[in-house]
């Protein structure tokens, strides 16, 4: 496209000094195309000036590879240019899944109404013509960037507020599963009187922890604003806390089963761990109950064992199938159940988020297959600081 030295892109000489220089409202990556490098430099100056992150290409085909590489939140595109043109580029980039929602902006001289209008069953969100002012330019490139950045804002808290209700709903199954098991034994002939009290306790016990997930999760917003802020609380949890616990809560139901849960816990060994004792519990719960799933006829092995330097570790163990090499890569990924005989009530999310959870907290979570047989998750977590 020929240009002439008095006018660029329709912005005189006169005008191209811009005047002073405007702080962005809103921050925004743009990326401009356009074979002509002097449309290149007085286009980007002008947004550069007004605070958005300016890149350039001077072909179709080098755009689509910065475009591909990291998403622009707009596209200014120079409708007509030598070898793949404006159209070519946006049919391109409408066949990519990653970009297919960026909002893309033509810059023409062109005032076919035919060709306006191919622009916009290509794709395109709006046009300028030129030659134009640099306000019209910039209020036309706010506009659009503002409505991308505002969706994009909406689908984060969506996505957030999902997360949050499968990482509830996946919590709460413990407890109601306990709850569920301690009534059934209840409901059912047979059951020695001594042991009612220990029923009827869990039952309680379990739904309390159940009403202070719910409380937690509405706390979490607090606690992110706080790390946020760089005000997160040290935490730390007691092992043998955690073990005591977890023996009450499930040491009966595998002995209805006439199966055992057996805890190594060296005293040397089980000193405090930096996480949330709760967020720890809920994690040691997730393990039990798929090992008391997967392996029903198995005993269940819990060990406190020192890890890396600085690091604890606690492993679950059980003698059950294992999990077979070709899965085991799927394994912490979510949505992805252990077996395909699953209950309905699995979501697959439980290991995923665990993982997760570790992860965040400075530690890991792996699984190894145990020596002559059965399953072995190892989680490892630093040790807390006085």
């Amino acid at each position: 496209m020929f240009v002439t030295p008095v006018q660029v892109w329709g912005v005189s000489a006169i005008s191209a000094n811009f005047g002073p220089a405007t702080p962005a409202p809103i921050p925004g990556r743009i990326l401009v195309v356009d074979d002509q490098p002097v449309n290149l430099r007085v286009v980007s100056s002008l947004l550069a000036r007004h605070g958005y992150e300016v890149v350039v290409a001077e072909s179709g085909g080098e755009a689509l590879q910065i475009a591909t590489a990291q998403a622009p939140d707009l596209l200014l595109l120079d409708m007509l240019m030598p070898g793949m043109d404006g159209f070519a580029l946006l049919t391109e980039i409408k066949q990519r899944a990653e970009l297919l929602r960026l909002p893309v902006v033509f810059l023409t001289a062109a005032h076919d109404r035919d060709l306006l209008l191919r622009a916009f069953d290509a794709g395109a969100v709006d046009y300028v013509t030129k030659p134009f002012m640099p306000e019209e330019l910039l209020a036309r490139v706010d506009a659009h960037v503002g409505l991308k950045l505002a969706r994009d804002r909406l689908e984060r808290v969506a996505r957030e507020r999902q997360d949050l209700v499968n990482l509830v709903a996946h919590d709460l199954k413990n407890p109601l599963s306990s709850v569920l098991f301690a009534s059934d034994i209840l409901l059912s002939d047979g059951t020695r009187p001594e042991r009612i009290p220990r029923y009827l306790q869990m039952i309680h016990d379990s739904a309390m922890d159940a009403l202070g997930y719910i409380k937690r999760y509405l706390e979490t917003q607090a606690d992110h604003a706080a790390v946020a802020s760089g005000h997160e609380a040290r935490v730390s949890a007691a092992l043998p806390e955690i073990l005591a616990w977890l023996s009450g809560r499930y040491g009966l139901q595998l002995e209805t089963r006439g199966r055992q849960l057996r805890m190594q816990a060296p005293a040397e060994h089980c000193r405090p761990v930096a996480i949330d004792a709760l967020v720890l519990r809920q994690v040691m719960e997730n393990l039990i109950s798929n090992a008391m799933k997967y392996a029903p006829a198995s005993d269940i092995d819990i060990c406190v064992r020192p890890g890396a330097p600085g690091f604890r570790q606690v492993v679950v163990e059980d003698r059950g199938p294992g999990i077979s090499v070709t899965r085991q890569h799927e394994l912490f990924k979510p949505f992805v159940r252990l077996t395909d005989r699953d209950p309905g009530l699995s979501s697959g999310l439980g290991l995923s988020l665990a993982k997760q959870i570790l992860v965040n907290a400075g530690g890991q979570l792996w699984y190894e297959d145990r020596e002559d047989g059965g399953a072995r998750f190892v989680i490892e977590l630093p040790d807390a600081h006085a």
